[in-house]
């Protein structure tokens, strides 16, 4: 899997809950927001519930996701270290 995962909070309207939009390249699904999880769980089983859906889970893919928040603060991106490659930026 070489795709991003970003995730968007919504909020609610009159006819749905708070929700959360998982979107990669392939595609994307909705997840309802659960209250009993923190914002970052939320986010979280928002990004594993797409890559559920495209089969980039299971074992294979048990403790490698790496995350971190958009720059506008709109959402958390996730991806996940297949070969657990290591870039080294050099800057002055």
């Amino acid at each position: 899997m070489r795709q991003a995962i970003v995730t968007k909070y919504y909020v609610p309207t009159n006819s749905r809950g708070s929700r959360i939009k998982a979107t990669a390249a392939a595609g994307f699904v909705w997840v309802e927001y659960r209250s009993e999880l923190s914002t970052d769980e939320n986010h979280f089983h928002a990004a594993m519930k797409l890559a559920h859906k495209f089969n980039w889970y299971g074992p294979r893919f048990d403790g490698n996701w790496i995350s971190g928040g958009m720059p506008d603060g709109s959402g958390n991106v996730y991806t996940y270290d297949e070969e657990n490659t290591r870039y080294s930026i050099y800057a002055p």
